[in-house]
């Protein structure tokens, strides 16, 4: 978060009336897509691999794909470039840590490829059921079987979409004109969104009990690896069809093939896999699957679009124009970054503790600032912990420069105000998710000598250091409840390391806040349920 400067301190190129800034583009990127730049006479683009490029100080910009990898050592020669592009999504390839310490910011094309892979799931399903690879292979072979290959209609049947991003809305878009019925489950998917886009929302079992066709368009994470898996895929309708377009891994492979050869699934298509190149031949082979290389985003069109993007917000940065899709953080002075940094890390904490927390869909957030920090930036720290708050819930990253924006796609309002009250601490940050089914809040403070402290959850005090390992008990306030969740968790193998309880009145509702020393799994999370005084249990990871 230090100070980026995109404005010319010297004239690069001899003779000239304005100063040009240097772009390499160090990865194959569609030239016609590079328009933007080779039409601007301040840009001169060098399209050249970084290692072939000669002096790399001499570049203010630098485009790549997957190919270039901007680790730590190219960042050290990158010594005047002021933004990094990557033509895709993902930036695994580039050290976003190391750019951001230079001041470096590191844009993105989050959305280029939305149509190209909404339409290869859309051709993937009509594919699936119409057989349409089978019978070519057949035609091909010679074969003329039409009985072998007869299919179905999609009209009137039932789409399962699970999660629903721009890819699942774009998707259900074009099933609607092939009548479909559409069942959506997305956990963060609001009422009125789900109204304005005309589907219906419901939860997950909902979707894997009624659908004939069930697609997945959520980020790999945590929480949805092997989320279609023994347990799940078993709930499905018999005859029932799975995609996967989004992330291997999601739809757990063993026991996709395991209800391929008991004929519960009719077929799958699969353009992504848990391993890629693919390893697990057998089940990419089985006649009832359809499978691409990982190719949904592979359209002229969609690296036409993701060139556009970047090479539109490198120009416009360059220009000294806000960078729209930063996967890093602001540009900021050194010493607005000092006043700013403690209470940056303490909202991004308290937005992702919130999210996890609660799981229902939200509406609005609200965030409150009182003492020492109300005089800080706080437009920064209210994005900051709204970023926290979508980084899990989406499918695309979320940072503090595109934050409003996703919050607006969603449906989501935020607004922060100053507060008289600091609740006898020297500064606080009090934010609240107001949500379909009810309101969800925290309150947090910084403590030079400790750091970031959560002090309120849901109007219950407590005194906890937001990072690692956690686990949200919601309980009655009895005896002995705090001994049978500490043998339970001991008969699991699961060491606590620090507890924080909370009550209103006595025998009323109360919490605890444990701090384990490794991830607890889902079993403990249910089991924990188990014990009669214990409602509710949630694990936190920060």
């Amino acid at each position: 978060m230090m100070q980026v400067n995109a404005n010319p301190t010297t004239n690069k190129t001899e003779g000239a009336d304005q100063a040009m800034y240097n772009i390499l583009v160090s990865d194959p990127v569609s030239e016609k897509g590079l328009a933007p730049l080779v039409g601007d006479d301040n840009l001169n683009v060098t399209m050249e691999n970084a290692a072939n490029a000669g002096d790399l100080s001499q570049y203010d910009a630098l485009i790549v794909r997957s190919q270039t990898t901007v680790d730590a050592a190219l960042l050290e020669q990158l010594t005047n470039v002021k933004i990094i592009a990557r033509a895709g999504v993902g930036t695994d390839n580039i050290d976003v840590d190391k750019a951001t310490e230079q001041g470096i910011v590191v844009v993105n094309a989050p959305d280029g490829n939305t149509i190209s892979t909404a339409e290869h799931t859309f051709a993937m399903l009509m594919a699936a059921s119409r057989n349409i690879p089978q019978a070519n292979a057949s035609i091909k072979n010679e074969e003329w079987n039409r009985k072998a290959f007869q299919g179905r209609e999609l009209r009137h049947k039932t789409l399962g979409i699970v999660g629903f991003g721009r890819i699942g809305a774009e998707l259900s878009k074009r099933a609607k004109a092939f009548e479909m019925d559409l069942l959506v489950y997305d956990p963060f998917l609001t009422k009125a969104r789900a109204e304005k886009l005309g589907v219906e929302s419901v939860e997950l079992d909902e979707v894997l009990k009624q659908a004939d066709y069930i697609t997945v368009h959520t980020p790999l994470t945590k929480d949805t690896q092997g989320l279609l898996g023994m347990e799940n895929i078993g709930k499905t309708k018999p005859g029932v069809f799975l995609l996967n377009c989004a992330r291997g891994g999601i739809v757990d492979e063993e026991a996709l093939k395991h209800y391929l050869d008991n004929e519960h699934i009719s077929g799958a298509a699969l353009d992504v896999f848990e391993e890629e190149p693919v390893t697990n031949t057998e089940l990419a082979c089985h006649p009832n699957v359809i499978a691409t290389p990982h190719i949904a985003a592979s359209t002229q069109e969609a690296q036409m679009n993701v060139a556009v993007q970047v090479a539109e917000e490198v120009r416009n940065f360059l220009n000294g124009q806000p960078a729209l899709n930063s996967i890093n953080l602001p540009a900021m002075s050194k010493e607005r970054y000092a006043e700013v940094q403690p209470f940056y890390d303490l909202t991004r904490k308290m937005g992702n503790i919130l999210s996890q927390c609660m799981k229902s869909p939200a509406q609005e957030i609200e965030v409150n600032y009182g003492g020492d920090v109300a005089d800080v930036e706080t437009s920064i720290l209210t994005r900051s912990l709204v970023a926290g708050f979508l980084g899990s819930r989406i499918d695309a990253p979320v940072n503090d420069v595109n934050a409003s924006l996703t919050a607006k796609e969603r449906g989501i309002t935020y607004g922060e105000k100053q507060l008289h009250n600091a609740y006898g601490y020297a500064n606080i940050v009090h934010a609240v998710v107001h949500g379909d089914h009810g309101s969800f809040s925290l309150q947090g403070t910084y403590v030079k000598e400790y750091g970031p402290r959560i002090v309120n959850i849901n109007g219950f005090n407590v005194d906890f250091f937001p990072t690692g390992h956690l686990i949200y008990i919601q309980h009655s306030d009895q005896p002995g409840v705090i001994g049978k969740m500490g043998q339970l968790l001991g008969e699991e193998g699961v060491n606590i390391a620090t507890m924080q309880v909370g009550r209103q009145t006595e025998g009323g509702d109360a919490i605890m806040m444990l701090a384990v020393d490794r991830e607890p799994t889902e079993h403990v999370v249910q089991v924990l349920t188990s014990i009669d005084e214990i409602y509710k249990a949630d694990k936190i990871e920060v």
